[in-house]
């Protein structure tokens, strides 16, 4: 009786996670003000902007958006995963990956857009070089690295694990 009591309350309790959700989508919302501010400054003074700020302000802009995807795809993901199933097939304009993704390829996904929000602020630092000193510059890369051979020693691992859980299923 007691058990079944605490594991309800346990099962019940992932619920719990709907006030993070809504706190991400206000800081989605706050995202979205803070690319539109920059967007707006940034065009005040589109005239007399040399090329390179003009790319640098599109590659602010990617950053953010990749950032806003991030939070969405853990928002949703984290929902199917530990709180509800979601009913894909009623509704049309969903992305394919929700229902299906399980969390070793969340994983992957995530790391992959840290990934390139990291490259892009690498790329950011590199057209900004007279500003950005060189101990900087080192770090920007040593981070980069670091995101980059975890993410390939993720997948790696994903694909022997894979490979040997397929192994097992082969008829000898």
């Amino acid at each position: 009786m007691i058990k079944r009591f605490f594991e309800s309350f346990l099962f019940l309790s992932r619920w719990l996670l709907a006030p993070f959700f809504l706190m991400l989508a206000a800081g989605l919302l706050e995202l979205l003000f803070k690319a539109g501010v920059h967007l707006w400054e940034a065009t005040k003074h589109l005239v007399t902007a040399s090329e390179s700020n003009v790319t640098l302000l599109v590659l602010d802009l990617i950053d953010m958006t990749l950032t806003g995807a991030l939070v969405v795809t853990v928002m949703l993901s984290v929902y199917e995963n530990f709180v509800s199933k979601v009913d894909t097939e009623n509704q049309p304009g969903w992305p394919d990956w929700m229902g299906v993704i399980d969390f070793s390829e969340l994983k992957l996904k995530l790391l992959s857009t840290i990934v390139a929000i990291s490259a892009i602020k690498l790329l950011e630092a590199f057209m900004d070089v007279p500003h950005v000193n060189d101990r900087e510059l080192y770090f920007y890369l040593g981070i980069h690295l670091t995101f980059v051979v975890s993410t390939v020693a993720f997948a790696l691992a994903e694909r022997l694990a894979s490979n040997h859980a397929n192994d097992g299923e082969k008829p000898h």
